[in-house]
């Protein structure tokens, strides 16, 4: 998608520092920018909680304006504006969020951006043996990912490592291999 006329304009008012043009920025991207933050973070397993996401939203907004909009400065109409600002944003969040838990890391913290959370043991747990069960239907890599998940109790960064598949297509798969199993359970069968 290219870049739209409104975008431009937008665009070039903040570039020039027309007044309101940046407040007009925030408003027409501030849903984007939390949309992003929340599924880096949910790619990442991280749980965010408001304050995190407010920092991280802050930082992203931080980014594009340090050094008089060099982010902005440096975008080349070459896609939408918002397909740009989301590659930006997200950079920044994994950036941030790296930063954070190796800082808390090595001062003993273990707040919400130190831990990849998981589910609790008693919901992993539940419906063991039918997990066990529909397990057998399901094919390689998707057996493989819930097992590990659901049984195991690893978390998306650990079962990355241990199956050598990207960190983001895990929560997919496991989407899908759900939705495989409720088939299964509610037919019998795994479709």
């Amino acid at each position: 998608m290219a870049l739209s006329e409104f975008d431009r304009g937008l665009l070039e008012r903040c570039l020039a520092r027309r007044p309101k043009a940046w407040d007009e920025f925030v408003d027409r991207f501030m849903g984007l920018v939390v949309h992003v933050t929340n599924h880096t973070a949910q790619a990442r397993s991280v749980r965010l909680i408001s304050q995190d996401r407010e920092d991280l939203v802050a930082e992203v907004f931080a980014a594009i304006v340090h050094e008089d909009f060099a982010v902005l400065r440096h975008f080349r109409g070459q896609s939408s504006l918002a397909t740009y600002l989301a590659v930006v944003a997200r950079r920044v969040v994994v950036r941030s969020m790296l930063e954070r838990k190796s800082a808390a890391r090595l001062a003993g913290d273990s707040g919400p951006l130190n831990h990849t959370p998981v589910a609790p043991p008693r919901d992993r747990l539940a419906d063991r043996d039918q997990v066990e069960r529909l397990l057998g239907a399901l094919a390689g890599q998707e057996a493989d990912v819930v097992r590990m998940y659901h049984l195991e109790g690893k978390s998306y960064q650990e079962i990355s490592s241990a199956i050598g598949m990207p960190e983001n297509s895990i929560g997919p798969t496991l989407s899908r291999a759900r939705e495989k199993m409720r088939q299964a359970g509610a037919s019998g069968t795994l479709s």
